[in-house]
């Protein structure tokens, strides 16, 4: 599949801040768009890695979904028992907003 501009562009931002969580997970949401799920579950699982102590919390959901599209259901709930219990440990509005989007996913991937 070829890459599109926008992945192109943030490709190159990422050249230059590797580390940044943001470009990394526009990054795989491009991926997504374009159907290739199997890219933006890298990127994500990538992305997850970055920083094990406090991952960037919706990447966990995101991979899950894609994990899920692909019909690797297993995957999707191991990615995502590890994204609730990161969005417990991180305690934030948000976090636990996501860690309740992930358990609805859950009971639908077991």
């Amino acid at each position: 599949m070829p890459r599109t501009p926008r992945m192109q562009q943030i490709e190159a931002m990422l050249a230059d801040t590797p580390d940044d969580p943001f470009l990394r997970y526009g990054l795989a949401m491009e991926y997504s768009g374009q159907g290739d799920d199997a890219t933006a579950v890298k990127v994500l699982r990538e992305l997850i890695e970055l920083d094990p102590h406090q991952p960037y919390i919706p990447a966990f959901l995101m991979c899950g979904q894609a994990l899920a599209r692909l019909g690797k259901e297993n995957e999707a709930a191991k990615v995502l028992k590890q994204g609730i219990a990161a969005a417990t440990r991180a305690g934030t509005p948000e976090a636990l907003h996501a860690r309740s989007e992930m358990q609805g996913l859950l009971a639908t991937v077991e």
